[in-house]
């Protein structure tokens, strides 16, 4: 069995499963190690790793780089964030995604947000057609990847993300894509509204009033992203050593 058919086959069991958020090698190792079936980087955490803001600033050839070292790595399936997918073309897209399919990875997550200059939703219209030619070329040169699309009413704070999010899917559905990304839902009640709503998999993310998984898989939740909140807890608990280190003037709270 290939990644990509690994991949899309944890997506259609009964237990949602949880995807470990990387932002190197070592990460993903970690996550491995610790008996995660999947992995993906967060956009966010792998930005902010090589000291660049999240929103497609990151260098596409970094992004690629780091994504061939984790696949040769790893033996679990791994996705990569695009975000916007690094071009405006959908020629252009699908160059980067069929490079990452070369480099071994198994899905890739696309949203339908223009991040610069200020985060906003692409028109609906225009994204499903750009979604339909990616997926349709893809299917003609037999390209297998999981196309994980993010929707971002909800990530955006908008007074209508639920109905905008169900518009949105309803068009987005039939294009040849595989799963659905809604970050930033919390309540219950929209969750089980959203996945009654998509015949297709869907997938949130880690935000602090998301039910625990339990509740998730009740609500026909397939997918679980950590997001940037693992990366951004390491980062403060380091910080927080580095300055005791400098208060003790020594090294014991390396070893307490």
């Amino acid at each position: 069995m290939s990644q990509f058919e690994t991949f899309l086959q944890l997506h259609q069991q009964a237990e949602p499963f949880l995807l470990g958020n990387i932002w190197d090698v070592s990460s993903a190792q970690i996550f491995e190690a610790a008996g995660y079936q999947a992995i993906g980087t967060s956009s966010h955490a792998l930005a902010a790793a090589f000291g660049y803001d999240d929103g497609e600033n990151l260098p596409f050839d970094i992004l690629l780089r780091v994504a061939k070292r984790v696949a040769t790595t790893v033996k679990i399936p791994f996705t990569v964030d695009i975000e916007g997918g690094y071009s405006d073309t959908a020629a252009g897209i699908i160059e980067h995604i069929k490079m990452l399919h070369e480099a071994g990875v198994a899905g890739i997550n696309l949203e339908d947000t223009h991040a610069k200059p200020v985060r906003r939703l692409r028109p609906a219209q225009e994204f499903k057609q750009l979604l339909t030619e990616i997926a349709e070329k893809l299917d003609r040169e037999n390209i297998k990847i999981f196309l994980n699309v993010r929707t971002d009413a909800f990530l955006l704070g908008l007074p209508n993300s639920l109905d905008q999010t169900i518009s949105r899917i309803n068009m987005y559905e039939n294009t040849g894509i595989h799963g659905i990304f809604v970050p930033c839902v919390a309540r219950a009640g929209d969750i089980e509204t959203i996945t009654r709503e998509t015949i297709l998999p869907v997938n949130v993310m880690c935000v602090p009033a998301l039910p625990d998984f339990n509740a998730l898989k009740s609500l026909n939740v397939k997918r679980i992203s950590m997001g940037p909140f693992l990366f951004n807890k390491i980062s403060a608990q380091i910080g927080t050593l580095a300055r005791n280190i400098v208060e003790a003037q020594n090294f014991a709270p390396l070893f307490s």
